[in-house]
């Protein structure tokens, strides 16, 4: 059964270097056409499999970017989710967001369509990083949001940042985490860079022209986070993740937890029953084979109840609270030494976990390696 919902919107006005999920620049695209497919989408999921969806807890824009839409665009989207989606039992709902795309009318479609969570990508207050980047947006930009965004009701806010970027400085870096955590923000969500391939960072970096700051600096700016987070009164509950009491993303926790959920739009993911998913990428694919009455899957994978158990590990695992004994006996009827005593000895051992009666999780050590120390449980 799913307890959540993630609704692909891959439009942007404004792509930007490091993005590899699956986007198309908003202009000339049949965008209007694309929502009314993704409201097919949601109507022949939710009624061929309702089981599904009886107690559905999150609902999550994503992108490319959601508020690249026009108000009116968004609130036809809105129509549709509150139509299909059974919402008894949502208690997030969340919408990414451009600092410089949200307007009051936006902000406003978005209240009255149900969303109560707001996640915008600042990624840097630092002005000439962000065009470095490929942001648009401004610190101004930022700072007049965030406060009309608060006028019009929001309360649940959380920003983006990003560390590890070219050519950034750990003045740089310091100095944005002092801005961004001077907005008292009730959640921060904080990512090294990644290269990835298709983006223009990989070409860069393909051609040596992508300058990135070395291992250790990027090590020592995660130390940093980590203790400017907690000197602010913020919780760690993930690797890139802190939050006030009450605040956590429960959307992302659903992932955490390897729980099931549905996934909607061009490119969109999910894991129903057993199954994970995904869609056709490109517009004209996916919006034809929802218009022959057909569900847009281009990839499914029943997983199997040793990779279920992989994902529990390397999953749970991202979470500061680990992987708990309860759970883990519940889901698979074993103990976690079962399996993966032996990696847990030696972990333990290289104080990069700790083992208690509650479960594993792990120590702050291990927070820097968590990549090596996921990998160890791939048995």
């Amino acid at each position: 059964m799913a307890r959540g919902v993630y609704i692909h919107i891959p439009f942007c006005h404004q792509i930007c270097n490091y993005c590899d999920f699956n986007k198309f620049y908003f202009q000339n695209q049949p965008v209007d056409d694309y929502i009314e497919m993704l409201g097919q989408e949601m109507a022949f999921v939710t009624q061929k499999n309702p089981e599904h969806f009886q107690q559905i807890e999150t609902v999550f824009l994503g992108g490319g970017t959601p508020t690249a839409l026009s108000p009116q665009q968004l609130k036809r989207l809105l129509e549709l989710i509150q139509t299909y989606i059974p919402m008894d039992y949502v208690t997030e709902f969340t919408s990414e967001a451009n600092p410089d795309e949200l307007s009051a009318d936006k902000l406003y479609a978005l209240l009255d369509g149900g969303v109560n969570r707001l996640s915008m990508g600042v990624q840097s207050f630092d002005e000439e990083l962000l065009q470095k980047i490929g942001r648009t947006h401004s610190n101004e930009h930022v700072y007049d949001t965030i406060a009309l965004a608060k006028k019009v009701g929001f309360v649940n806010i959380s920003i983006d940042l990003m560390y590890g970027l070219p050519g950034q400085t750990m003045a740089q870096w310091r100095d944005s985490l002092a801005k961004a955590l001077a907005l008292k923000l009730p959640h921060y969500s904080a990512y090294s860079l990644i290269v990835e391939p298709k983006t223009i960072f990989y070409n860069q970096y393909a051609k040596g022209k992508l300058h990135l700051p070395t291992e250790d600096l990027e090590a020592d700016m995660y130390d940093v986070l980590m203790l400017e987070m907690e000197a602010s009164g913020l919780q760690q509950y993930e690797i890139s993740n802190f939050a006030q009491p009450g605040f956590h993303s429960v959307h992302n926790q659903i992932y955490w937890d390897n729980d099931e959920y549905a996934g909607f739009g061009a490119g969109a993911h999910g894991y129903l029953a057993g199954v994970r998913y995904s869609n056709h990428g490109p517009l004209k694919k996916y919006m034809e084979t929802i218009k022959n009455g057909d569900l847009p899957y281009v990839h499914e994978h029943l997983v199997t109840p040793n990779e279920r158990r992989e994902e529990q590990m390397f999953l749970g695992l991202r979470k500061t609270a680990g992987v708990l004994h309860s759970i883990y006996e519940e889901k698979f009827q074993e103990s976690l030494y079962v399996r993966y005593g032996k990696v847990i000895d030696k972990l333990v051992s290289e104080e990069l976990l700790v083992h208690d009666t509650a479960g594993i999780r792990l120590t702050r050590k291990g927070r820097f390696v968590g990549n090596e120390v996921f990998q160890q449980f791939l048995l």
